[in-house]
């Protein structure tokens, strides 16, 4: 990978810096001969003639020859005896960082002594040279260095380069991965912005985490944020409880982790003959029964009873009987619609009506409609006297989906209805999930779908060989009905 920014040394024109009077320029920095574009309009009939590469290799030579240099780096390795003499030039220095204006200021020789950890010297050289250059071509295990070094200098615009390089390469492929080695520097750093997506993509991909070699170098810290949240999507709840059982026989963590981590996982999803299996064939939860003894209890009860007998005597609203995004058949269907822009389809599905045992064995029918140029809802028909969804298409409408109960039942009283509309995609030849919506039974379509997305052109980032790949995704949530009296 290349980063590549315009070369700051067309920066030479702003002399009203603070460079040292203890030296001056003593090499000769040759511009093209060819005209430069200025800021100022052109007019109609000029012509710009760019020769910005010439300049770049002219800036990489004088870098690797040493012509002219007034500065020598001296950049030592710490806890080693290695050390890496650079030839440098001042004014290249100090017009791309403040850093290293301040240290040729107070410097007493020609020469300034840098010690860097080994992880940053091993990219120093690429570093120095994007200072000459404005490009750097980097793997994924170097980001972290150079975004060090970026930060230590000063030179932000290498540094936001690198934060967007690592947000638009967590699909990258690498031997033991790095999302999370990126989310931990994030978090070490403060970088809202890559922490964030960093912590998005292994929500919405965790399946995948789940199988790599990465699952096992997340920290407890991360681990539990990760089972805190609702947005997982993965194939079941048994998977992630399966999956938390090889991590910690893998990192052996305190009591105190366990039993939190334990806790978190939302036994009301996993069906009661898995929980049976669990009680008596996972060494994890024999050894710590009893620390989810009444979390379980509770996920049995969930199973035997009736929603609306349950919702009277306890608050259903609590995590455990909140569904993830869970990618089973039992929980919604993958819709992949060929040549999206050609016209609306339909389709059809099922899912159980709830994930308690009273409720998995009865089914809902769905239809899902989708359109690339949709009305407003006030603006169209939606059914005809067949009932069959009609909708009402323009030039000027933009993509839309909905997702609708094919019939009502006296069964939902109790239960609303989250659904999902999982978008993925391909990037860097891995398929990951690009998007999520979310709408609930109030409000029939999700009214920000595809907002963004250019669905006309084949290489759209939200297309996979000219395919849109979706998975629908319905959510039971049970709400409590009444307080029981004491």
């Amino acid at each position: 990978m290349i980063l590549q920014y315009v070369p700051l040394v067309f920066m030479l024109k702003r002399t009203h810096r603070r460079i040292s009077d203890k030296w001056k320029p003593s090499c000769t920095i040759f511009f093209p001969t060819a005209a430069l574009k200025h800021d100022v309009a052109l007019d109609s009939g000029a012509t710009v003639l760019n020769h910005t590469m010439n300049l770049v290799h002219r800036m990489e030579t004088l870098l690797a020859l040493g012509n002219g240099s007034d500065v020598t780096l001296r950049m030592e390795t710490i806890n080693t005896d290695e050390v890496k003499v650079i030839q440098a030039h001042s004014l290249v220095l100090t017009l791309q960082s403040d850093v290293f204006e301040e240290l040729l200021l107070s410097r007493n020789s020609s020469s300034v002594v840098l010690r860097e950890t080994p992880d940053c010297a091993a990219v120093f050289e690429k570093f120095v040279r994007y200072l000459y250059c404005g490009d750097i071509s980097l793997r994924l295990d170097q980001a972290i260095s150079l975004h060090k070094l970026a930060s230590k200098y000063h030179v932000w615009g290498l540094q936001q380069g690198l934060t967007q390089y690592m947000t638009q390469h967590l699909s990258s492929d690498s031997p033991t991965g790095h999302v999370v080695g990126w989310y931990s520097y994030a978090l070490q750093i403060g970088d809202i912005t890559l922490r964030d997506s960093c912590l998005q993509y292994l929500s919405w991909n965790l399946s995948s985490v789940l199988q790599s070699r990465e699952w096992g170098s997340i920290s407890e810290d991360l681990l539990l944020s990760l089972l805190q949240r609702s947005d997982l999507i993965l194939q079941s709840e048994l998977e992630l409880y399966e999956a938390l059982e090889g991590w910690i026989n893998q990192n052996q963590p305190v009591r105190m982790t366990v039993e939190s981590a334990l806790r978190a996982v939302r036994y009301g999803m996993i069906p009661p003959q898995h929980l049976f299996r669990l009680q008596k064939h996972s060494p994890l939860m024999v050894k710590y029964y009893e620390s989810i003894r009444d979390l379980l209890y509770l996920a049995f009860q969930f199973h035997s009873a009736s929603p609306i007998q349950l919702a009277k005597y306890f608050d259903v609203n609590c995590s455990i009987f909140t569904p993830r995004n869970y990618l089973s058949s039992a929980w919604g269907s993958p819709w992949i619609i060929n040549n999206p822009t050609r016209d609306d389809r339909s389709f059809s599905f099922q899912t159980q009506l709830g994930p308690s045992g009273h409720d998995s064995s009865k089914r809902v029918t769905w239809n899902a409609l989708f359109s690339p140029r949709w009305l407003p809802l006030s603006a169209r028909s939606t059914y005809t006297e067949l009932g069959a969804m009609q909708p009402t298409r323009t030039e000027g409408g933009r993509p839309r989906i909905i997702v609708t109960p094919a019939t009502s039942s006296p069964d939902f009283a109790g239960v609303s209805f989250q659904k999902t509309v999982i978008v993925t995609t391909k990037q860097q030849g891995k398929v990951v999930v690009k998007h999520v919506y979310n709408f609930h039974q109030s409000t029939e379509e999700a009214g920000d779908f595809l907002l963004d997305a250019d669905l006309q052109r084949r290489a759209s980032e939200y297309l996979i060989d000219s395919s849109l790949y979706l998975h629908i995704v319905i959510k039971p949530l049970y709400h409590t009905l009444l307080v029981a009296r004491k």
